[in-house]
C-alpha cells in the first residue's frame, strides 16, 4: 500500500507490528465480552436493550437500555479489577456522554421529560460485573 506525503511523492505506508495488532484486537474481543456480560445482568433486572454503541454528539454510548420506567445509558469499563476500571472513566468523557445521552433522549416522545439514569459498569479480570447507578449524578 502507498501513501502520498505533502510533495505529492509516493512513500511506503508504515506497517503496524503483529504484535500490537493483535493486542488490540484482543482488547476488542475483551470489551465486547464485558459489554455483553453486563447486557445481561441488566436483562436479569429486568432491562430491555435499545442499542448497543449508540454514537451521539458526544461520543459513543456502550448500552442504552429500557427499564420500566427510564431509560439507562451505561458505560462499560473493564480491568483486572473493579477499582482499575473505576479508575478509567475520566471527567472529560462523563461530559461526553451526558451530552450524548441528552441527544438520545431528544429522539424519545417524552423528550427532555424522560426519566434517565446515566450508570457506570464495571467488569473486572474474572468477568463479575459492578453496576453503579446513577454514577454521574451531579456532575453535569
Amino acid at each position: 500500500m502507498r501513501h502520498w506525503d505533502h510533495r505529492s511523492e509516493p512513500v511506503a505506508a508504515i506497517p503496524v507490528p503483529a504484535a500490537r495488532r493483535r493486542r488490540g484486537e484482543i482488547a476488542h474481543l475483551s470489551g465486547l465480552a464485558a459489554e455483553s456480560a453486563v447486557e445481561r445482568t441488566y436483562e436479569a433486572r429486568g432491562a430491555r436493550v435499545l442499542h448497543r454503541r449508540w454514537r451521539g454528539p458526544g461520543g459513543e454510548i456502550d448500552l442504552i437500555l429500557a427499564e420500566p420506567d427510564r431509560v439507562v445509558f451505561v458505560e462499560v469499563k473493564k480491568a483486572a479489577t473493579h477499582g482499575a476500571a473505576a479508575e478509567r472513566v475520566r471527567p472529560a468523557q462523563v461530559q461526553r456522554i451526558a451530552r450524548s445521552a441528552m441527544a438520545f433522549v431528544d429522539t424519545l416522545p417524552g423528550g427532555a421529560l424522560t426519566d434517565i439514569r446515566l450508570d457506570v459498569a464495571l467488569v473486572d479480570g474474572g468477568g463479575a460485573v459492578e453496576l453503579l447507578e446513577n454514577a454521574f449524578a451531579g456532575c453535569c
